[in-house]
């Protein structure tokens, strides 16, 4: 792998040079005031990228997966009833996350490239009248499809059952590069994680708990130490943690949310967008299909592209790494095989997706699959040149 090329996976990104800069930073005692100028700052900036008021930030030394762990061992109790649909990978391992927490899941199975079902949601929450289940799940963006859910959608399936029940939702892919509205869905906890939108490396997970979350933690009963958000609380009271904190990661997180927040975030929103449009774009002209069903589930950070029935799509991944020095993402679970993932998330441009769409383009002639050298570059080259938004900001 070449260190001079951008990674097209979807996460870890890539990192703005500042940013990689600003980790790597002196060491300073954790417990002066110096470190509180770092940590503020980031709690409000992660806040205002949630589009949220109120919520309450925690960050921790972990991943999204820490993250995962963080939400239910915080609001829940052994043998709690927690609501999920399974419709890939990620969603799948925090429903097993679950399960070997000694909760009780309700698993609705959902076929892999499609989004949430909110009205089968509906109808069981709406059956649940004694209110037995305390939470529902919802991956926003499943990282190993290319699928996006609605999570708006979520919300007016608990409203219309009129069930109290909590909202957690995974935003680790989504957070920070798509529109995310913490308040505005009635989120109760939002998860994600440092090493996508953010541009940092993986080792932060970064979570909003909602009143009615932090509520629900005073009385829950699964274990919690390391991920104790009433430790972190009093640690934040003093402008620290209550064990050492990675400074190095935080004052990165201060940097990167300044900078998504100076490009403004509906910027950031249509960049993603607009790069993740582009490889669409490519994709149609290979002649080839994404995992995600419609138009309207296409994820902005990630497309998992579908490769000819018998052809194994890990080659693409394995021939670009040993060939190009170009990195792609590997089909998860169900998709394993089946399909390639383009990450375009992060620190990325309509010029740095140009290269990733010509490496893949040369990857797939050297296989022998039918792919048309140029044809994919082509589409979304047009498309680049030709969006009003981009045109428009080019000549601001």
């Amino acid at each position: 792998m070449s260190f001079q090329n951008p990674v097209f996976i979807p996460g870890p990104t890539n990192m703005p040079e500042e940013i990689r800069k600003a980790c790597y930073m002196p060491t300073i005692d954790h417990r002066s005031p110096v470190f509180g100028k770092i940590l503020n700052p980031c709690l409000d900036n992660v806040r205002k990228i949630l589009k949220s008021d109120t919520a309450r930030i925690f960050i921790y030394p972990s991943t999204g997966t820490g993250g995962w762990e963080t939400a239910i061992s915080n609001t829940l109790s052994p043998g709690d009833k927690v609501l999920a649909a399974r419709n890939g990978m990620f969603s799948h391992r925090w429903i097993d996350m679950c399960q070997r927490h000694g909760l009780d899941v309700q698993i609705v199975e959902t076929t892999w490239g499609e989004g949430l079902p909110a009205d089968r949601y509906e109808e069981i929450l709406t059956a649940d009248t004694g209110h037995q289940i305390k939470v529902v799940l919802a991956t926003h963006n499943e990282t190993a499809t290319g699928v996006k859910s609605d999570i708006a959608a979520v919300r007016r399936a608990l409203d219309a059952a009129k069930h109290p029940a909590l909202l957690f939702v995974d935003g680790v892919s989504s957070i920070a590069s798509m529109d995310f509205r913490f308040d505005e869905w009635g989120v109760d906890i939002a998860v994600t994680g440092s090493q996508k939108g953010f541009m940092l490396p993986a080792g932060l997970a970064i979570l909003g708990f909602s009143d009615k979350a932090i509520a629900a933690s005073k009385t829950a009963k699964l274990p919690r130490t390391f991920f104790d958000i009433d430790d972190m609380t009093k640690g934040y009271a003093n402008n620290a943690f209550p064990y050492t904190p990675p400074v190095g990661l935080m004052n990165g997180l201060k940097l990167a949310t300044d900078m998504l927040l100076e490009e403004g975030l509906e910027n950031v929103f249509a960049r993603h967008h607009r790069i993740a449009e582009g490889v669409r774009r490519a994709v149609d002209a290979w002649g080839l299909k994404l995992c995600a069903a419609r138009p309207d589930v296409y994820s902005d950070t990630v497309s998992a592209i579908r490769t000819p029935e018998g052809f194994n799509a890990t080659e693409i991944v394995t021939h670009a790494a040993s060939k190009y020095g170009v990195a792609f993402g590997v089909g998860l679970g169900e998709v394993a095989g089946k399909v390639f993932r383009i990450g375009h998330l992060g620190m990325l441009t309509d010029v740095l997706a140009l290269s990733g769409i010509a490496t893949a383009e040369m990857v797939m002639a050297d296989l022998g699959l039918k792919v048309k050298l140029g044809s994919g570059v082509a589409a979304a080259q047009d498309y680049y040149r030709n969006d009003a938004n981009a045109v428009k900001k080019a000549a601001a």
